[in-house]
């Protein structure tokens, strides 16, 4: 199978986690994913692109900007979501579950928690004042016949 990828940039909107999911599960759709590898998928990316806005802008007002890019090789995934915004002092503090810097509003702290149980593997890099890039990797079953 030949190698794909698509790259997208949208404003850091909350309303923006919906159309990242519609892009993801678009973007699968070719590929023949089981349903439950689908909303797996679907499932870390909102995760993921929701603790870019929150995180990552920090509520902030100013127009940002949240980029999504997948690549496919075969049946092996990869999804990178990027923000530019305050980056992450303590990669390994924000990782552990029930952690959260923003419990005034609620924030489980399972974010990583739940991208981790959905996909293969979790990738985090950030540099503090310039931002943060989750990625995310996941081999598809073989397609059913």
């Amino acid at each position: 199978m030949k190698d794909n990828f698509l790259k997208v940039e949208f404003s850091s909107n909350p309303e923006n986690v919906g159309l990242a999911r519609i892009i993801v599960a678009g973007y699968l759709a070719p590929l023949d994913p089981t349903v439950e590898e689908i909303s797996d998928i679907k499932t870390a990316v909102s995760e993921a692109v929701t603790n870019a806005i929150i995180h990552g802008y920090d509520g902030s007002e100013a127009e940002n900007t949240v980029k999504l890019a997948i690549s496919s090789t075969g049946r092996n995934i990869t999804i990178e979501v990027t923000d530019s915004g305050v980056g992450i002092e303590n990669i390994v503090q924000v990782r552990e579950p029930m952690f959260t810097t923003k419990p005034d509003m609620e924030r489980s702290g399972l974010g990583f928690t739940v991208m981790e149980s959905f996909m293969d593997s979790v990738e985090v890099k950030s540099v503090p004042g310039e931002g943060t890039a989750v990625i995310l990797a996941k081999q598809l079953k073989e397609a059913a016949i």
